[in-house]
C-alpha cells in the first residue's frame, strides 16, 4: 500500500471479525519473521505483517527522515487507518518491540494489549543514548560496506556471536533463519540503525510510568541484559509483568516459539 512517504510490504491474514495482531519484527528481520509463531496461533486471530521501513520489500518514499521511530510510528498508523483497523493486539521483538512501546505510549487508544519481547523503552541517559550512537553508527558503516552476499553473510555471523543470542547458532534452523536476513538489503539496514536504532530513540522510561495499558515482558534465560532491564520495568510500570521464558535466548520466537505462543495467546485471551 502507497501512503504518504512510505510503501509498506504487508500481509493479512485470516478473519478480520477475529480479533486482530500487529506484529513487528527486530533488526535484520522481514514480513516473514513470526511465520511459525502464526502456524501455531492459528485461525484464533488474525493477524497483520510487515516489513518495516529499511527491511524487506517496504520502500521509504521520503527523506531519511522517515527511517525514524516517530516517523515510522505515524506511518503504522496511518496504515491501520487505510486499512480500517481501530484496534488491535501489538507484539514487538527487539527493534519491533522499542517500536511497538513507543505505539502503545502515543497511540494508546489504538492498542488492547502489547507483549514485548526482547525489548527495551531505550536508554535513560543522554551520555548512554550518545555512546550508543557512535557504537550503532560504526556497525552501520559496516553493514555499508558488506556489498556483497559473502560480506553480509560475515557480518551476521559476527552478529550472532553476541552474547544476548545464547547458543542460537546451533540451532537447527540457524542457517535457514540466515538465509531469511540475506533477503535484506544491508545499505536500507544501515539507514534503519542509523535513524531508528537505540541511541536515536527518544528514552521512553518515564512516559512508562503512566502506561496504563496491560503489557507482558518476555526475555531468554540466557539474555541477562534484557532480563534486567524487563525486570527495571516491571518497577516503572505496575501494568507490566514479567516472564522468562526457558530454552532461549534473545530471540524467543525463534528459539522456543512453543513457549513464546502459548504466552502470547494466554495473555491476549485473559
Amino acid at each position: 500500500m502507497v501512503l504518504e512517504n512510505y510503501q509498506f510490504h504487508y500481509s493479512v491474514i485470516g478473519n478480520l471479525e477475529k480479533p486482530l495482531i500487529l506484529f513487528l519484527h527486530g533488526f535484520m528481520g522481514n514480513i516473514d519473521e513470526f511465520d511459525e509463531a502464526i502456524e501455531l496461533l492459528g485461525n484464533e486471530f488474525s493477524y497483520l505483517i510487515l516489513d518495516l521501513p529499511g527491511h524487506g520489500k517496504t520502500q521509504v518514499l521520503g527523506g531519511e527522515d522517515y527511517y525514524t521511530m516517530k516517523n515510522t510510528a505515524y506511518g503504522l498508523i496511518n496504515l491501520l487507518d487505510n486499512l480500517n483497523i481501530s484496534q488491535c493486539f501489538l507484539v514487538g521483538y527487539s527493534m519491533g518491540g522499542r517500536l511497538a512501546l513507543y505505539l502503545t505510549l502515543h497511540f494508546p487508544e489504538r492498542f488492547y494489549k502489547l507483549v514485548l519481547e526482547s525489548a527495551s523503552p531505550g536508554l535513560a541517559t543522554e551520555t548512554e543514548r550518545l555512546e550508543r550512537v557512535k557504537c550503532d553508527n560504526q556497525i552501520a558503516n559496516k553493514l555499508a560496506r558488506s556489498v556483497n552476499k559473502s560480506d553480509f553473510a560475515t557480518f551476521l555471523s559476527n552478529w550472532y556471536n553476541q552474547p544476548i543470542f545464547g547458543d542460537i547458532k546451533t540451532h537447527p534452523r540457524f542457517e535457514m533463519m540466515v538465509k531469511n536476513r540475506l533477503q535484506n538489503h544491508p545499505i536500507e539496514l544501515a539507514k534503519s540503525l542509523k535513524f531508528m536504532g537505540t541511541g536515536c530513540q527518544p528514552s521512553l522510561w518515564e512516559m512508562l510510568n503512566k502506561n496504563t495499558k496491560p503489557l507482558l515482558l518476555l526475555a531468554g534465560e540466557y539474555d541477562d541484559k534484557f532480563i534486567n532491564i524487563n525486570t527495571e520495568m516491571t518497577q516503572v510500570c505496575k501494568f507490566a509483568q514479567f516472564k522468562l521464558i526457558k530454552n532461549a535466548g534473545h530471540n524467543i520466537h525463534f528459539e522456543n516459539t512453543t513457549a513464546f505462543v502459548q504466552n502470547v495467546r494466554y495473555f491476549f485471551r485473559h
